[in-house]
């Protein structure tokens, strides 16, 4: 049942965040086109068959919802169709001039750019949680150890840019091991030193992106210790079987001892269906056990689990490792058009690795993967949502620039070229420029598919 929840929660969600940032991009259009005097015949959200349709204005403009939500249109008067009786040739597209066709082409993807801009402005000062960057003890020989990071430092900036989150770190040294670059991280020490460490990433692979690729490197949150002691004892579980009570505390297993619960969850979660040997103290006494993980199936992941629950952690601990990064409502105005470059910038030197071939091709999603991120995000709360609609706005836009001849960024360059030419291009080359646009994006959208599928079969 809660499978099935979670899949109507994930399509719910992907179904509100297409419906609002569709919607957006094709008013951006709409306001665009009219603004310059245009006369639109239909306004579409979906494509396919009509499920809804209504007429609203003096031009009786076409009001619609199809029945596939990927997308929208607007369908503009235009004299190389019959969409314009001789009455209203001054209304139609292609008789305005060339400036203001781009303008109207370029509309829709500034829409979404201003969209995600509200948005983080509204994420900025309201608040948004996240965990603070203190560094884990890196493993010996790992990227991180040699550059000298010890536990509890506390990550600054990368490369200059400041970093307040996890999220932030990540996403800046991403950027870094795409292309095997030294970040130049600053930290504060437990000491309250301020130093410069210099982070190799040049042990990352195409394929360790598509994964934890800081846990390569050795960079990794630090977590407060978590004694071994069970907490609750799920009844009928493995724990329950093998004798295990609730302050029972787990010294040893399989023979070496352990000092964290992580470390307990680590083996069980590996060891499904195996027998395991405990070390247990209880009550003044030390006594052996032995415990048969179930196999379990969650997410699409499959683990042992023994049914036993962990202390909770320090209060203390856990607010020191939480913040809250707020902004004022002038402060936030340029820091969220900022945000929104960056993330555009970040977008186009992602897509330009994949064709280069320095970013594996693995990483481009498609709507399963988009309604399962959204799900997820829905989940979590209403300000995580709203946080993933700005990133998909922003990739929306982006995505719409790219010079293809079926998106906006083709348009553009249609214009670009008439531009150059003195005269539009003829229809037979524009023809061909759709067409080959056309099955580009077709395969483009079938390998995200792909990869979709890939990823859920795969778990």
């Amino acid at each position: 049942m809660g499978t099935i929840l979670d899949v109507l929660n994930s399509i719910l969600a992907f179904l509100v965040a297409i419906g609002i940032l569709v919607t957006i991009h094709e008013l951006g259009h709409y306001a665009a086109a009219r603004l310059c005097g245009v006369k639109i015949i239909r306004f579409s959200i979906g494509f396919g068959p009509t499920i809804w349709m209504r007429k609203f204005g003096a031009s009786q403009t076409e009001w619609t919802v199809a029945a596939l939500p990927l997308g929208g249109f607007v369908k503009m008067a235009d004299t190389r169709d019959d969409s314009v009786n001789e009455l209203d040739r001054h209304l139609a597209f292609n008789n305005k001039p060339i400036w203001q066709r781009m303008f109207i082409i370029i509309a829709g993807p500034l829409a979404n750019f201003i969209l995600a801009a509200a948005l983080y402005w509204f994420i900025f000062v309201v608040g948004s949680p996240g965990a603070v960057p203190f560094v884990a003890s890196p493993p010996a020989g790992s990227p991180a150890a040699s550059a000298g990071f010890k536990t509890l430092d506390k990550v600054l900036s990368v490369d200059g840019a400041p970093a307040k989150t996890w999220g932030e770190v990540r996403l800046l040294l991403l950027e870094r091991a795409s292309v095997r670059a030294v970040a130049t991280v600053e930290v504060e020490t437990a000491s309250g030193e301020i130093v410069r460490r210099q982070l190799a990433t040049a042990n990352i692979e195409k394929a360790d992106l598509d994964q934890d690729f800081a846990a390569k490197l050795g960079i990794e949150a630090y977590q407060p210790p978590i004694p071994p002691i069970v907490e609750s004892v799920t009844k009928g579980g493995a724990a329950e079987a093998a004798g295990l009570k609730p302050g029972d505390r787990i010294i040893a297993v399989e023979g070496k001892p352990i000092s964290d619960f992580r470390q307990l969850l680590t083996i069980v979660s590996a060891n499904a269906g195996k027998p395991i040997g405990l070390v247990v103290q209880a009550r003044g006494e030390t006594f052996d056990a032995t415990v048969t993980p179930a196999l379990v199936t969650e997410g699409g992941r499959s683990f042992g689990r023994i049914g036993v629950t962990r202390p909770p952690i320090d209060s203390t601990s856990s607010a020191m490792l939480v913040t809250v990064v707020r902004y004022g409502a002038i402060e936030s105005i340029p820091k969220s058009i900022a945000k929104v470059w960056e993330m555009s910038a970040f977008s186009l030197k992602m897509l330009g690795r994949m064709v280069t071939g320095d970013v594996s091709w693995k990483n481009l999603s498609g709507p399963i993967t988009i309604a399962d991120y959204a799900g997820q995000s829905a989940k979590l709360g209403w300000l995580p949502f709203v946080s993933f609609l700005a990133l998909v706005s922003v990739s929306i836009g982006v995505l719409n620039l790219l010079p293809i001849p079926v998106l906006d960024g083709g348009q553009l360059l249609y214009h670009i070229a008439e531009l150059i030419k003195g005269s539009p291009l003829s229809d037979q080359a524009m023809e061909i420029g759709q067409r080959v646009g056309f099955a580009l994006l077709i395969g483009l959208s079938a390998f995200a598919f792909y990869n979709d599928v890939y990823r859920l079969v795969s778990g």
